[in-house]
């Protein structure tokens, strides 16, 4: 599947699981931007990871079972699928390696950002079009929000 430059986002699951937990913030903000103008970008394995973080106990208290199928059907039914080359996921970027595939996600998408929370990704050293951000400095990106 060839992917549209410059119309997905991709989200780390940290900033997805702020988001759904808190409706403030500049995770929440981020989420809802992205809905709103442009479109999440997932591949089966980021899915797979907000999917099996969400249905952990700790959020029992906050989210209830009925709402978390919500969220997830409701954001896969928003997402833009893509699938990751070989050749890409090969790369190693981050020293957590687990997190290297929301870059891969984002590189076979060419989407410009990277959302994320996760200081590990945020070390990542400059990559040729893609922004890898915390969500309050994609907020203050005026084309994020072009």
């Amino acid at each position: 599947m060839k992917a549209e430059p410059g119309k997905g986002v991709v989200i780390d699951t940290n900033v997805w699981i702020s988001a759904f937990l808190m409706n403030t913030g500049a995770p929440a903000a981020v989420v809802r931007h992205v809905i709103a103008y442009r479109r999440p970008v997932f591949s089966l394995q980021t899915f797979a990871e907000l999917e099996a973080r969400l249905w952990l106990p700790k959020f029992d208290r906050y989210l209830s079972m009925d709402d978390r199928k919500q969220l997830l059907q409701d954001t896969n039914a928003l997402a833009r699928w893509v699938e990751v080359p070989p050749v890409i996921a090969a790369q190693v970027f981050c020293r957590d390696l687990d997190d290297d595939k929301f870059i891969h996600v984002a590189l076979a998408a060419e989407a410009p950002w990277l959302v994320t929370g996760d200081q590990d990704l945020l070390q990542v050293p400059a990559l040729p079009n893609l922004r890898i951000l915390s969500p309050a400095a994609a907020l203050q990106l005026p084309e994020f929000h072009a």
